[in-house]
């Protein structure tokens, strides 16, 4: 059984002419794990759990206060949309007419723009061993054509996390949701992620430009350093990378392929015995070894989160899907539902 509460987390004040909007706290409470989450953007703000000698610790990373996640720009534990990962040149063309976004990543439009779904206050309500949270993203929204329902509901039941994600849309638009939590199996403060053992059931991935936009090539792991379909320790693993980590996304489905549940990730911390398994029903899975944080943010308990700190198992469609006819098609067109499961299982070994 879980118990599910909610209470005040902060105000956000007004901008010049607008009213200030409250965020709550949400708490769910299984025997094995406790996960927080906060109605702005659907972060995940908190993640407790047991270690093997049952020592209990946070696994996510963020911040102590609603000040951090306001300003955050690296998505601690966001819902990230209306598209996950990146769009080229921000712009892309449906049914003849070409849609221009907001431009936040070079070039590229990343996350769903300047204020995407992780900047959204969602609208939340108590369903048995979790929380739903809905959020109606108007038509133009950072570019995006349509209005969209979307929705996703949180469940906790002993040491598994769901997620399910819903949406419609009134246009036809592109649509690709995820979660954008950093996890540390060590705990949060931890230094890095280096005696982490990292497994990926995928048999392809990505490759990308110099903007990590994807080429359209979807090249075999097979005797490259992206074949991780073996566990291998992440410190090792980073060695023989061309680039500064994981940014990558790994083919879990092929265009055409049915909606399944799919085993994706394991990840095992030896040294604490946690392990946390990931499956999805989504094309892809964007692997992320926190690349680009530099300690300049300081998170939960004054922690200064730095590179390769943590890891991201971003579920979603292959990145600028929408601009690649090649790809599993990311566009979700009025009439049809757009849905999406991803679960985190939480054990030890």
């Amino acid at each position: 059984m879980t118990r599910v509460t909610a209470e005040p987390f902060g105000v956000i004040p007004g901008d010049e002419g607008g009213g200030s909007s409250s965020v709550d706290r949400w708490e769910l409470r299984s025997d094995l794990v406790t996960v927080e989450v906060l109605t702005l953007g659907c972060v995940i703000r908190a993640l407790r759990c047991a270690d093997v000698r049952g020592h209990v610790d946070d696994v996510v990373l963020g911040y102590d206060h609603l000040d951090g996640y306001v300003s955050d720009p690296r998505y601690f534990g966001a819902l990230v949309g209306r598209v996950a990962n990146r769009v080229a040149r921000g712009r892309f063309t449906v049914d003849g007419t070409e849609h221009r976004l907001a431009v936040n990543n070079g070039p590229n439009a990343l996350h769903g723009g300047l204020r995407g779904f992780n900047k959204a206050i969602w609208r939340a309500e108590s369903v048995e061993d979790g929380v739903c949270l809905r959020h109606t993203s108007p038509d133009g929204d950072q570019g995006y054509p349509g209005e969209v329902q979307a929705c996703v509901t949180y469940t906790l039941q002993g040491g598994v996390l769901r997620s399910l994600y819903i949406a419609s849309s009134s246009r036809a638009t592109p649509i690709s949701l995820t979660n954008h939590s950093y996890f540390n199996l060590a705990g949060q403060a931890a230094e890095n992620i280096y005696d982490h053992e990292v497994s990926i059931n995928a048999r392809s991935y990505l490759p990308v430009d110099s903007t990590s936009i994807p080429t359209g090539e979807v090249r075999a792991v097979e005797g490259s350093p992206f074949d991780l379909r073996r566990p291998g320790l992440i410190g090792s693993l980073l060695g023989p990378l061309p680039g500064p980590g994981f940014d990558h996304t790994f083919c879990l489905a092929s265009p055409g392929d049915p909606w399944a549940l799919r085993h994706t990730a394991r990840v095992c911390h030896p040294g604490s015995g946690r392990v946390l398994e990931v499956s999805t029903s989504q094309p892809g899975v964007q692997f992320y070894t926190a690349n680009f944080l530099d300690g300049s943010v300081v998170g939960k308990g004054g922690s200064r989160y730095t590179k390769h700190s943590s890891f991201c198992l971003e579920t979603q469609a292959w990145p600028d899907a929408v601009n690649q006819p090649s790809f599993p098609s990311c566009l979700l067109r009025p009439g049809e539902k757009y849905v999406h499961e991803t679960t985190f299982s939480f054990s030890t070994v």
